[in-house]
C-alpha cells in the first residue's frame, strides 16, 4: 500500500509542512486530508527548526498545511526532470540486468568443476553438528529462487525502517525518501521512496504481498528480470503520482513500495489469469487472477477520480498499469531485445581482457 501521509514538519522547495505530535510520539491515526493556509516565511522558518528538532521519531503522520502562493504550486514543467529519470532509469535498470545476467552464467559455467572440488572436500571433512551457519545455509536453501530474491528487497525496506527512527537521520529521511513533486530533490526520492514505509503494518503488509507472489514472478521473468521490473516500476508508478498530483493541485507526501508491488502483482495475473487467488483474512474466498486484477483496477480508478486520500490511488493505477503493458508487449519490446546490448558488452569484455565468454550473454530466462 502506498500511503500518501500528508505529514511532518517539513519544508519542501518553497513550501512550509507542519505536523503535530503528541508527549513528542506521532499519532497513531493518519490524517489523509491535506489542508492548505498561507503563512509568514520567516517565523515559521524559524518554528520550523525548532520543532523538528524534538519531532524526528517517526515519518509523515499528519496533516499538511502548504503556502498557497503561485511559486509555490509545482507546474507541469517541472514534471520534464522526473520524466527524463524515469526513463533513464528504466532503460539503465533493464540493461544492467542484462549485464547481470550474462555475467552470473559466465560464473556459473567457469566455477562448476571448483563447485564439484568443492563438494568432494566437503565429504572429506568432518561434518560440524549444531553449527549455526550450517543452520542457516540449510534454511536458505529451503527458498524458493523467488524467496531469496525478495529477501534483499525486504532487508532493504526494513533497514529504512529502522532509519527513520534515528532522530539524527530524520532530516536526510525527510529529503529522500518521501516523494512529492513540490520537493527540490525530484528524481532520487522517485526510488527511494519505494523503500519507505510509515508503520510497520504498512510495511509487513506489503512485504507479505511480495514474498507471496516471489517465487511465481520470478519463476516467470528470472531474477534480473525480476530486479529490473521491479526497481523500475517503483519510478514509474511514482512518476504517475508526480503528474496526478500536479494535474489535482494536491500536494501530498507518498510512501510505499505498492506502487511497484502492483506492478508485480499485475504482470503474475496477467501473464496467469485463470491462477486462483485468496485474501489471507478470507481463505475460504477464492477468486481468478484475472477478476482481482479488474477489481483493482476498478478500485484504483474510482479512488483517483473521487480523490479519496487514503492511499495514493495514482500510484497503484500507474504501477498496475505498467505491469499488464509489460507482459503483454514490455517484455518482448525490451528483454527480448537485449541480444544486441548484450554483445556489445561482451566484446568489451573479451577486448578488455575479462576472459573467455563464449556465449554467455544468450542464457537465463527468455
Amino acid at each position: 500500500m502506498a500511503w500518501r501521509s500528508c505529514s511532518v514538519l517539513f519544508r519542501v522547495g518553497e513550501g512550509l509542512f507542519r505536523c503535530s505530535t503528541k508527549n513528542g510520539r506521532w499519532p497513531h491515526n493518519v490524517q489523509q486530508k491535506c489542508g492548505f493556509r498561507k503563512a509568514s516565511r520567516k517565523p515559521e522558518t524559524k518554528k520550523v527548526e525548532e520543532e523538528l528538532g524534538s519531532s524526528r521519531t517517526e515519518p509523515v503522520e499528519a496533516e499538511v498545511h502548504h503556502r498557497t502562493s503561485p511559486s509555490d504550486t509545482p507546474r507541469a514543467s517541472q514534471l520534464i526532470k522526473p520524466l527524463v529519470f524515469t526513463v533513464g532509469f528504466t532503460g539503465c535498470s533493464f540493461g544492467l540486468a542484462a549485464i547481470w545476467q550474462y555475467e552470473s552464467v559466465k560464473f556459473r559455467v567457469q566455477s562448476f568443476f571448483d563447485q564439484v572440488h568443492a563438494d568432494w572436500l566437503e565429504k572429506l571433512r568432518p561434518q560440524k553438528r549444531g553449527d549455526f551457519r550450517k543452520e542457516v545455509n540449510r534454511w536458505w536453501n529451503s527458498l524458493s529462487e523467488g524467496q531469496k530474491t525478495v529477501t534483499g528487497i525486504i532487508a532493504a525496506n526494513v533497514l529504512v525502517f529502522c532509519c527513520w527512527r534515528i532522530p539524527s537521520l530524520q532530516p536526510t529521511m525527510l529529503k529522500y525518501f518521501i516523494s512529492t513533486p513540490a520537493s527540490k530533490a525530484l528524481c532520487l526520492p522517485m526510488l527511494l521512496s519505494t523503500f519507505s514505509h510509515y508503520s510497520f503494518f504498512h510495511m509487513a503488509a506489503n512485504m507479505y504481498v511480495l514474498w507471496s507472489f516471489s517465487s511465481s514472478a520470478v519463476s516467470m521473468l528470472g531474477r534480473e528480470q525480476f530486479m529490473a521490473l521491479y526497481l523500475s516500476a517503483g519510478v514509474v508508478s511514482t512518476f504517475v503520482s508526480y503528474v496526478s498530483k500536479v494535474a489535482t493541485g494536491r500536494i501530498c507526501m507518498s510512501v510505499g513500495a505498492s506502487g511497484a508491488i502492483m506492478t508485480i502483482l499485475a504482470t503474475v495475473c496477467t501473464k496467469m489469469p485463470e491462477a486462483k487467488l485468496a485474501i489471507i483474512f478470507l481463505p475460504m474466498f477464492t477468486f481468478t487472477a484475472a477478476n482481482a486484477l479488474k477489481a483493482i483496477v476498478a478500485l484504483d480508478t474510482a479512488g483517483l477520480l473521487l480523490g479519496w486520500q487514503f492511499f495514493d490511488h495514482a500510484a497503484h493505477l500507474g504501477g498496475t498499469m505498467f505491469g499488464i503493458w509489460y507482459a503483454l508487449y514490455g517484455h518482448d519490446l525490451i528483454w527480448k531485445n537485449r541480444e544486441p546490448f548484450v554483445k556489445v558488452w561482451h566484446n568489451f569484455r573479451t577486448q578488455g581482457g575479462g576472459g573467455r565468454g563464449g556465449g554467455a550473454g544468450s542464457g537465463g530466462s527468455a
